[in-house]
């Protein structure tokens, strides 16, 4: 099938599909007579693999991990594990980072009026945070810890 056909078939854009090449995440399609991209219901099965993975939040790196492992038929599912389990924890961090952002916002925006005047607590809060992400500053002379 050519590229418009895999990618309708795998859920992938033609695009996607020449960069997973160009990449280096799927090998070259095979050519036809004419040079055209012509690929096996094997090619679409991998690329609903990556799809599915892209859609866990896998990135390119861990999707050739996994891919790697996929072929593998002498793998270890305990490193398949390792890689989803690094992904879930990944992704319970941005989860909080996530909350931890909209609770800002909606501190801010109850403390907002939302009427007519110019001031905006929004605004100030943006230009001037007052909930900084630095480090304490330690006393002149005292020792650092954390590298002990």
């Amino acid at each position: 099938m050519n590229i418009g056909e895999a990618a309708r078939a795998s859920g992938v854009s033609a695009k996607m599909i020449r960069y997973y090449e160009q990449t280096g995440l799927i090998p070259p399609a095979d050519r036809t007579a004419s040079g055209y991209r012509d690929y096996s219901e094997t090619d679409v099965h991998m690329l609903r693999f990556i799809r599915r993975s892209r859609d866990l939040g896998f990135s390119v790196a861990e999707i050739n991990d996994l891919l790697g492992l996929w072929r593998d038929r002498g793998r270890q599912s305990a490193d398949v594990k390792r890689i989803a389990l690094a992904r879930i924890e990944d992704l319970r961090r941005k989860i909080d980072e996530m909350e931890q952002m909209a609770a800002t916002l909606e501190h801010l925006a109850s403390c907002c009026a939302g009427d007519n005047r110019p001031d905006c607590p929004i605004l100030a809060d943006l230009e001037n945070p007052t909930d900084t992400d630095e480090e304490p500053k330690r006393p002149r002379g005292a020792i650092d810890t954390r590298l002990q």
